[in-house]
């Protein structure tokens, strides 16, 4: 995929996202003030620390889209995982921050929520759910995981309000005695929001380290090298990712009586061959060793 289309791509989801999140983050801010619902309330501040990650992907892709310079020969992809861990890490402190709430509100006492309130809850869900589901496909569709991880925001956005929705109906159907039934679907939320929190985290880490990708793709660049006319072995490859793409450098085995010109010529059909067959690979970086002899 081209790297302009790419961020065109990218960009106009985030767009998207923040711009239904500040809607939405406004809608259950005055739903819970009025209808009198902390759940609402704390759900409308995990909105807002939405399209404050919004934000950051938006800066992250434009950054990440930068061409190579002096100061980062290899390209700027990183900062399409730096964002990512960013988010990741705004999902673990928002869930530390509505567990806390909850059991502030478990311990004290409170007005039950207006009925109406569920309308807003329920609507809130099928938006983010949508939302969650597009964020997702063009996340998976260009390879962003910044855009993922902002999609997987919008889904624990989802699972808040969901929580609340339970808990806010288990509470006007059980009467003063299941007052705190919101409080504790919170809780229950809370946990599954650091889930994801982590999940999104660990591989915005592994990219930021060079961690190695699948083994099935060191395996595939393997293969593709050493089927080029004139390599006898690869002997290292090595994979880091920046942003989408790939970096890769191997070492590969020729005859010792090649040439340089010769070996130089083979070096660059090796990383044309892989670039071709892999479009994500950016850039190849080949180091040439003489053939063992036996």
């Amino acid at each position: 995929m081209p790297h302009r289309h790419r961020l065109q791509q990218t960009l106009r989801v985030t767009l998207i996202g923040a711009a239904v999140n500040f809607v939405l983050a406004s809608g259950k801010l005055t739903a819970g003030i009025f209808g009198h619902s902390q759940a609402l309330i704390a759900d409308a501040a995990e909105s807002f620390a939405d399209i404050i990650g919004s934000v950051i992907v938006w800066r992250g892709l434009v950054v990440a889209a930068k061409p190579a310079d002096d100061d980062h020969p290899y390209g700027h992809g990183k900062a399409e995982a730096l964002s990512a861990a960013v988010i990741a890490t705004l999902l673990l402190i928002a869930a530390v921050g509505i567990a806390a709430q909850s059991v502030r509100e478990i311990v004290s006492d409170h007005p039950a929520p207006k009925p109406w309130t569920l309308a807003v809850l329920v609507a809130v869900v099928i938006i983010k759910e949508l939302l969650f589901r597009f964020a997702l496909g063009q996340g998976q569709a260009t390879d962003s995981g910044a855009v993922k991880s902002d999609a997987w925001h919008h889904r624990s956005d989802a699972i808040t309000s969901l929580a609340a929705a339970v808990g806010i109906t288990l509470a006007l159907v059980g009467g003063p005695s299941w007052a705190a039934a919101d409080d504790f679907a919170a809780l229950v939320a809370a946990g599954i929001i650091a889930l994801n929190g982590w999940q999104l985290l660990r591989p915005a880490l592994e990219e930021l380290m060079d961690t190695m990708p699948a083994p099935e793709v060191i395996a595939e660049i393997r293969q593709i090298a050493g089927t080029v006319v004139g390599v006898d072995a690869v002997e290292k490859c090595f994979v880091r990712r920046t942003g989408w793409q790939l970096l890769v450098d191997m070492h590969i085995h020729v005859d010792p009586a090649m040439t340089v010109a010769s070996s130089h010529q083979l070096a660059h059909a090796v990383k044309d061959a892989v670039r071709a067959e892999l479009p994500k690979v950016r850039d190849v970086l080949v180091h040439v060793e003489p053939r063992r002899q036996m």
